[in-house]
């Protein structure tokens, strides 16, 4: 009676999954097509940041390092009277965008505030002056600058880690029970932790999903409209996690029949392919797929993830059931097996996470002077003590102790699960945090210690200088020049700097002068960002000239 009902119980469970394949189709046919990018910089601009116009340009060109996508109303021209002169939507071509803007204006200095997605779904934005006619006093944009509420952030990052807690919990149970199981135990309490798995993953992509709209379009958690909310899934990053639902739709048909007793060869084979399909969605909504190399970075990103789902997965299995329920002779059968897997499952690890290193941090220097690479190395040394604890359990194994004294060894696997939940907490920020290769070339013009550049205004040139032109102390140096190149005498010199993109208004240098064409002063810059510096030179008792620069301050 049981083969009887059993063979259209599994066809099914088939079509069922074959169903919820279609949903991962369509998903897939939502997906725009598009170049792979890297997290997005603005590389020029027209007018040029700081640049004096003698009349008011139509447009405004920003031109970013690789492709971006819009966030609405985020993106704004504001006049030297306060106003809005940005004209309509911008539009958005591959890495450049478009502004158009009314010429009626006037003269002065205008702002401009932008903020868009970079492919790897995270937000960029920032701030710049340009000047028609004649420097004035900066404009400052009364808007809402579109930051995400640091709530959001937060949630995101345990969203995410919820995931990952979920996806162990569901791959250990499935893999064990599949083909390690003792037919005399119960399955019972594997199956309960397997749905659980299951129920967190899809609760975390959910979540992910939606806190991504006001992550990108700015607010708290709960400002989440409908155009956003379309944007999001109309993008990769959306796309990837609608596949990812469809696929653990299909999946449920399938893992149903594993959790309640052995199933044949086929319904493995495509259980595992629908197990290697999911996990590529999550290389394919984050930083891998905007990497310099996204095939290879998808790829092993995605084994990595698959590595440690098995090894932690198994280890929880084997900590909670396993070695607390089978007797002497079953583990005596199951954890040769299992040492090998997961000596398996560390090598491939191991080996992703080196090349994923190499990828995404690019230089020794990135990797210490990042958050992203400190928090490499951090990983680093937390999966060392795993090794380690590992290594111990493993000998255990060896020397044949582990199945008649199982307790040495569920001590240790405890302690692995406790280290790697750290690691997996490290894990969810660090898919949040600015890739070091990115991060690093952010602040190249500061890796020497200092920032410097020369503008111009119609009275003298101005040599700036910074140091470090990092958060925290800073010295500034300013040098006139005539603009034939020859020390020009300054009677009175005044300098604010701002972060108008952060809401912080215009502060004050104090300057000391150290000769006729050189001042020196002390600042505390709050926090990074591209900052505004203003600085006004007196060359005789009526002439006087203003100039303007953007600090990027790491």
């Amino acid at each position: 009676m049981w083969v009887m009902t059993a063979v259209p119980r599994r066809r099914s469970a088939r079509w069922a999954a074959a169903a919820g394949l279609l949903v991962t189709v369509v998903a897939l046919l939502l997906v725009p097509a598009g170049p792979a990018a890297a997290h997005a910089v603005l590389s020029s601009s027209s007018p040029a940041a700081s640049a004096v116009v003698p009349t008011v340009p139509a447009e405004v060109v920003l031109t970013f390092s690789e492709t971006v996508r819009r966030v609405p109303d985020r993106i704004r021209v504001i006049a030297p009277d306060g106003s809005r002169v940005d004209r309509g939507d911008p539009t958005f071509t591959d890495s450049v965008v478009n502004i158009a803007v009314d010429t009626s204006g006037g003269n002065g200095t205008y702002l401009v505030t932008y903020r868009v997605i970079s492919a790897d779904s995270h937000p960029v934005s920032g701030a710049f002056t340009y000047s028609v006619g004649a420097p004035s006093e900066p404009p400052v944009d009364s808007g809402d600058d579109g930051r995400a509420d640091p709530l959001v952030t937060n949630a995101i990052k345990t969203a995410k880690f919820v995931g990952y807690v979920g996806l162990l919990l569901l791959v250990g149970p499935a893999l064990v029970l599949a083909l390690l199981w003792p037919r005399r135990l119960s399955r019972q309490g594997p199956a309960r932790l397997a749905w659980t798995g299951l129920g967190l993953v899809a609760v975390s992509t959910v979540a992910v999903a939606l806190l991504q709209v006001p992550y990108t379009s700015g607010g708290g958690p709960f400002d989440i409209s409908g155009e956003g909310l379309g944007l999001v899934l109309g993008s990769t990053f959306g796309a990837a996690h609608l596949i990812r639902l469809g696929l653990l739709a299909a999946a449920v048909f399938l893992l149903r029949p594993l959790l309640a007793g052995p199933v044949g060869r086929a319904d493995l084979i495509i259980l595992g392919l629908l197990a290697g399909a999911a996990l590529l969605t999550w290389p394919l909504a984050g930083h891998p797929a905007a990497s310099p190399a996204p095939a290879v970075s998808v790829i092993v990103d995605a084994v990595h993830l698959g590595s440690m789902a098995v090894w932690l997965g198994g280890l929880v299995m084997l900590a909670a059931f396993l070695l607390p329920r089978a007797d002497e002779r079953e583990l005596g059968a199951i954890l040769p097996i299992w040492s090998r897997w997961a000596a398996l499952a560390v090598s491939a690890l191991l080996l992703a996470g080196i090349v994923q290193a190499l990828i995404e941090v690019a230089t020794p220097a990135a990797l210490v002077g990042t958050t992203y690479g400190r928090l490499v190395l951090a990983k680093v040394g937390l999966f060392a003590v795993v090794i380690g604890l590992a290594a111990y359990s493993r000998n255990l194994i060896r020397k044949r102790i582990a199945a008649s004294r199982p307790a040495p060894v569920r001590r240790a696997v405890w302690a692995e699960l406790a280290v790697t939940a750290v690691v997996l907490g490290v894990s969810a920020v660090l898919v949040q945090t600015t890739p070091a290769r990115t991060a690093s070339s952010d602040v190249a013009a500061v890796d020497a210690g200092y920032f410097t550049t020369r503008v111009e205004s119609t009275l003298y040139a101005l040599q700036i200088e910074m140091s470090p032109a990092r958060r925290g102390n800073n010295s500034v140096h300013f040098y006139a020049y005539t603009l034939d190149n020859r020390p020009q005498p300054v009677v009175e010199w005044k300098a604010t700097i701002a972060l108008p993109s952060a809401g912080i208004e215009a502060i004050d240098i104090p300057l000391l002068p150290l000769t006729d064409n050189h001042a020196t002063g002390e600042i505390t810059l709050p926090g990074p960002g591209e900052w505004e510096l203003r600085v006004t030179a007196r060359t005789t008792e009526i002439d006087q000239a203003t100039v303007t620069a953007t600090v990027p301050v790491a």
